[in-house]
């Protein structure tokens, strides 16, 4: 069947290939060999079997399946990288870089600092040749970041946190020894002191961390003593996640790709006892209105004209404009204010009442009875109406309107229904 492979089959080859296949799979024909003379499952798939188009050999074979057992010439032995060849020369050689001197790089791949008067002219100050070997690395050896590196180099740092160790129990140790002397130490001290000679513990303080951070602070950086470890997770295991406050698919909606929840999930929760109002609540905290503020101040000065006014480019001069606008603004507002109570007066009615007639408080101390009858003190004047009281007209002794009867309103003293009627006693 090799000539199968590579060559486009007639109808009767593929059904004569297709029978054999099965005679194959049914253990009534042998198994295919490959080029090594082993045998081929017949139940491998043919889009495993069949080898790309790009490995084709003509013949049946599972190479192209199997790892490679051949060994990478850069995984033998490291390179050197940056190495000098010998002491540098006395003279200028030709050929050589111009600016160093050195004969194994051109003057376009020179990395020293270009000199005012290079090695070809001045001859002082000859670079030594680098050391280049010629390397034939894969792929991945080109981009092998621990090419040379030596595993020793790391023995170091265990060196320089035992003695930092060391020195930090030394100074535990005096510590508490002075603690013990001036008769200030606690039970929990004394037990540290006990176990001074143990392992290093989590629950010991971070002060002297934090002595050695300050002392090993470099110019430049900056060491927080809280991260000076690897963190595996940096979430708070006690917060509850914002699509667990409310399982109910008609509250707010959280968008998992941007990991926000806008709305409030529990609206029926009195807002100062919320604990989490949703992420729209940070747009309307600290400085948040005030920036969108000045953002529609910006807009709308471009739209009138003014293109100078951009608060992404220049933020301080936009926040100025927009506080110079502000204070026209109020001072527009007092003046067409000033002119319109000069115009047409009114600025008593704008002076705020007295306090005690704004909350009707006073320090008078009346004492009542269970039926409402004052006791102590003097009683509270009741207000009068705008109209007339106590005036009874045409002899009568009660008001019109004190006398009700067969749907008919009348006097009391008399029990006349006519509300001009001359009051004649019963």
């Amino acid at each position: 069947m090799a000539s199968s492979y590579g060559s486009k089959l007639s109808r009767e080859d593929y059904r004569r290939q297709k029978d054999l296949e099965a005679a194959r799979k049914a253990g009534t024909a042998p198994a295919e060999r490959d080029e090594e003379g082993n045998e081929i499952n017949p139940h491998i798939p043919q889009y495993i079997s069949k080898a790309p188009w790009y490995l084709d050999t003509g013949a049946p074979t599972l190479k192209h399946q199997r790892a490679s057992n051949s060994t990478d010439k850069f995984n033998e032995k490291a390179y050197n990288r940056g190495q000098k060849l010998g002491p540098a020369a006395t003279k200028y050689r030709k050929g050589a870089c111009k600016n160093c001197g050195a004969l194994t790089h051109q003057t376009k791949d020179c990395v020293e600092r270009p000199r005012k008067l290079g090695a070809k002219w001045s001859g002082k100050d000859i670079k030594p040749d680098e050391n280049i070997q010629d390397v034939d690395l894969s792929f991945d050896g080109k981009r092998d970041r621990w090419n040379g590196y030596d595993p020793r180099e790391h023995d170091e740092l265990y060196k320089e946190w035992e003695m930092i160790e060391e020195e930090r129990k030394k100074r535990k140790a005096q510590e508490l020894d002075k603690a013990v002397v001036e008769g200030q130490a606690s039970a929990a001290k004394l037990q540290k002191l006990a176990n001074k000679s143990g392992e290093f513990s989590s629950d010991d303080s971070d002060e002297d961390e934090e002595k050695y951070a300050e002392k090993s602070d470099m110019p430049g950086q900056k060491v927080d003593t809280k991260t000076r470890t690897t963190v595996r997770n940096l979430r708070i295991r006690e917060d509850t996640a914002k699509y667990l406050r409310n399982l109910d698919p008609s509250s707010a909606y959280y968008d998992p790709k941007t990991r926000s929840m806008r709305d409030n999930p529990t609206k029926d929760i009195a807002p100062e006892n919320l604990l989490y109002a949703g992420d729209n609540f940070v747009r309307y905290s600290g400085d948040a209105t005030q920036m969108a503020k000045m953002q529609l101040f910006a807009w709308q000065a471009s739209d009138r004209g003014n293109e100078n006014v951009h608060l992404q480019a220049n933020p301080t001069q936009g926040e100025l404009l927009h506080k110079e606008y502000l204070e026209k603004k109020d001072k527009l507002k007092d003046t067409t204010r000033d002119s319109i109570l000069e115009k047409y007066g009114g600025v008593e009615h704008l002076e705020a009442p007295p306090k005690e007639l704004l909350l009707a408080q006073t320090e008078n101390y009346v004492e009542y009875s269970r039926t409402g009858k004052v006791i102590k003190g003097q009683e509270r004047a009741i207000a009068k109406s705008k109209y007339e009281e106590d005036v009874y007209i045409n002899n009568h002794t009660s008001v019109w309107g004190s006398y009700w009867e067969d749907g008919n309103w009348g006097y009391k003293c008399c029990h006349s229904f006519i509300k001009n009627s001359y009051c004649v006693k019963l």
